[in-house]
């Protein structure tokens, strides 16, 4: 299939629906080439273009990654259309399957988020995590004043360091089909500070209800602990407990400037008050 950057009506009575995440649903081709992401209702507009356009950049730069090939619509819901990888499988629907088997999924992917955020990025073509962040709280009125205020003045500590970040990196974010583990759900992707990435996967292993880890993970809550107490070691290359500590402090305000953008993301709606005092003190 030849790549477009036109958006093209689909009928979606050619495809099977076969996944949900947290913001689309993914449809596979009854022909077995491809795979649709159609976003749910409610989500923004030009973000599915912006995740198309991403994906693309990402696959130039040689970062193993399913090859886009056009942006589509069913018409009420708009998303994009992937190159399908046959028999493949999450890291997360992995574990599920085959729970003996998190030890080695997880330092797989200590593996593989250490080379990603050691990859230099193309700058003049791929966005600022740390600057889209600030746009958020700039922009959108979703937090109280004081607290836009302390992520703000938490941002300019930031360096906008030169490298590449997935945005929602997650074990469920990289696929499998024996032969090539792939980056997937690329929209967030940008260049910037590697705890961008890892503040999100501690809370996600930390904080996330246990109801929403089992809906998007197949996972229960333990084994998201479990991955994480593996993981995080091995993507620091020590196992000594003071650093791991004062590295796991270091995500802290970075979760809590990020929490919100996602929230809104995801629920189109500002986090609670009750929550947001209570990381608010992170910042």
């Amino acid at each position: 299939m030849i790549m477009s950057e036109e958006i093209q009506r689909i009928n979606l009575n050619d495809y099977i629906q076969s996944g949900e995440g947290g913001t689309a649903l993914t449809y596979t081709k009854k022909d077995g080439l491809s795979l649709a992401k159609l976003y749910k209702p409610g989500f923004e507009a030009d973000r599915f273009k912006a995740e198309f356009l991403t994906a693309r950049i990402v696959f130039d730069l040689g970062i193993p990654s399913p090859k886009p090939y056009r942006m589509i619509t069913d018409g009420e819901r708009s998303g994009a259309e992937y190159e399908l990888i046959k028999n493949k499988r999450s890291y997360t629907r992995i574990i599920s399957q085959e729970p003996g088997r998190l030890e080695e999924i997880s330092l797989t992917f200590a593996h593989m988020a250490r080379e990603l955020h050691a990859k230099e990025a193309d700058t003049t073509r791929l966005c600022s995590y740390k600057q889209r962040i600030e746009r958020f709280y700039r922009e959108k009125n979703r937090v109280p004043e004081d607290y836009k205020q302390r992520a703000l003045k938490f941002l300019d500590t930031v360096p906008d360091t030169p490298r590449c970040v997935h945005g929602d990196l997650h074990i469920g974010n990289i696929i499998t089909d024996g032969e090539r583990d792939l980056w997937i759900d690329l929209g967030e992707f940008a260049y910037g500070a590697p705890e961008w990435n890892l503040a999100l996967l501690w809370t996600m292993c930390h904080n996330m209800p246990d109801d929403r880890v089992q809906r998007i993970f197949h996972l229960t809550h333990e084994q998201m602990m479990a991955h994480w107490d593996i993981f995080f070691p091995a993507y620091l290359g020590t196992s000594d407990p003071q650093a791991i500590d004062e590295a796991t402090k270091r995500l802290l305000p970075y979760y809590a400037a990020k929490v919100p953008y996602m929230f809104d993301m995801v629920f189109s709606a500002p986090m609670p008050d009750a929550a947001l005092q209570k990381i608010v003190k992170l910042l």
